[in-house]
């Protein structure tokens, strides 16, 4: 990693259920310490019966290291609707919110306002639906909110659920680009680019990856991805 980049993931880790079958959340976070990333954003975090417990305990991911924003519900929820974040301990946080979306299924997207050394960030996790229809709508509702927000370089990360080249994302959108990351689903053998990220015109993307190493080709239908950024000016200067 470059001194001057921040390291985004977003990994739908399917409750740590893997491809075997298996609940191993031993095996998860191997595959979230191996992304050495600064923060990852998951989905499908919490198991799906209430009171939704988190998939991924929380004493398992402290002990490595990570930060958990505290988005979880009362009863163990690690997120919410299944959308977690978790932070390298030198990360500071400013502010949190969330925001529940519309569509026949639950969906929802969690913000939150960090510093990474001096570099203010605001990061939106989320996990999009499964009909096209609802996927723009809720795009635009997380456009709407961020329009309303002080203005702050920002990254969408998450599960689009989009099976398409991703055009209809780009024009729901407005001012954000899609970085160009590679297929992540299903994840013995990815074709589709479900996990992606969007930035701001503040932002410059350095560099992206999917982590296919073992074990995160069995650990979960996803692979998950990640992204270097920094501010758009260095980004400019350094090439």
């Amino acid at each position: 990693m470059r001194a001057s980049a921040i390291r985004i993931a977003t990994y739908n880790l399917q409750k740590c259920v893997g491809l075997d079958l298996r609940r191993r959340p031993d095996r998860t976070m191997r595959v979230i310490n191996d992304l050495r990333a600064d923060v990852v954003v998951l989905q499908e975090a919490d198991k799906r019966i209430p009171p939704r417990p988190a998939a991924l305990p929380h004493e398992m991911i402290e002990e490595d290291g990570w930060r958990i924003l505290p988005f979880g519900a009362p009863g163990g929820s690690l997120g919410r609707h299944g959308n977690a974040m978790l932070v390298r301990q030198d990360v500071v946080i400013e502010r949190m919110s969330h925001l529940n979306l519309p569509g026949l299924e639950p969906r929802g997207a969690i913000l939150a306002d960090i510093a990474i050394g001096a570099q203010p960030l605001r990061i939106v996790g989320l996990h999009l639906g499964l009909i096209r229809r609802h996927r723009l709508l809720q795009v635009s509702v997380i456009m709407r909110m961020l329009h309303r927000e002080p203005a702050r370089p920002t990254i969408l990360a998450g599960d689009f659920n989009d099976w398409g080249n991703g055009a209809a994302l780009d024009a729901t959108a407005q001012g954000f680009t899609f970085a160009r990351t590679g297929p992540s689903f299903p994840a013995p053998r990815p074709i589709a680019r479900l996990d992606r990220f969007a930035l701001s015109p503040d932002l410059m993307t350095l560099a992206t990856g999917v982590h296919s190493s073992r074990p995160a080709r069995i650990a979960s239908d996803h692979l998950p991805v990640w992204i270097e950024i920094a501010p758009a000016m260095v980004s400019r200067r350094a090439s």
